[in-house]
């Protein structure tokens, strides 16, 4: 599992019945980080509340589909993984929709490198609204990698070098989206700085647990995306 994470960003994990089944796991390579949603010890469930008007920043909590984006994206320092299980399938819909940044990259650099040097350009996007982070969506993150920090909503404002290219990050994002459904004790664990998450609108009282945090220096986990080279299409 380690070895999936630190090469890929991604491994799926069953077994995890409860939330108390995922916070051990979270322990074992990770310090949990608190989200503004979670308890005490850092586990957030995720379910319809059933509001008739989803506020801004909570559309998690409802049946909604949820665009493609990178959790904590309005903090300075996100949390560099998502560790993520099922506790209830949704009758109909719920897939997870995960998108591998690094892939994206790699396409912009190829396709289209105007825009990737648009979406690199600092204090591009306030991430947040007016407390939050004034960023950019592909950022060097002082050591030799990137990281993707995004959402797509009503919380992000993107300056005009940036929002005229958001199109064409969308159809790249969407050309490497995977999506598969979870079961009960199913989970997975991602890369925060470098893959996308999201889901399909669904039906039914789907159950979801949610634990942040940043890998254990003992995993060797170095996190984020491999920054693109000329080199790299010899």
């Amino acid at each position: 599992m380690i070895e999936l994470i630190a090469e890929r960003g991604l491994a799926v994990v069953d077994g995890l019945d409860t939330p108390e089944d995922l916070l051990q796991l979270a322990h074992s390579i990770a310090t949990v980080v608190p989200h503004r949603d979670s308890g005490p010890d850092g586990v957030t469930t995720i379910a319809d509340f059933g509001e008739a008007i989803v506020r801004s920043g909570f559309a998690g909590f409802s049946t909604c589909a949820l665009n493609p984006h990178t959790d904590r994206s309005g903090v300075p320092y996100p949390p560099a993984l998502l560790m993520m299980s099922c506790s209830r399938a949704a009758t109909t819909g719920g897939e997870c929709v995960l998108i591998d940044g690094q892939a994206v990259y790699d396409d912009l650099a190829v396709s289209e490198p105007e825009a990737l040097a648009a979406l690199c350009t600092p204090r591009s996007v306030l991430f947040g609204g007016a407390a939050g982070h004034l960023g950019s969506i592909f950022s060097d993150n002082g050591d030799g990698r990137i990281i993707i920090r995004l959402r797509l909503d009503e919380l992000a404002r993107f300056a005009s070098e940036v929002d005229r290219w958001i199109p064409v990050l969308r159809a790249a994002i969407d050309r490497h989206a995977i999506e598969f459904r979870l079961s009960a004790g199913q989970g997975y664990i991602l890369d925060n700085h470098r893959w996308l998450h999201g889901r399909r609108a669904f039906t039914g009282q789907r159950v979801v647990h949610r634990v942040n945090g940043d890998p254990l220096p003992a995993t060797g986990i170095r996190t984020g995306l491999r920054a693109w080279a000329s080199s790299d299409a010899a």
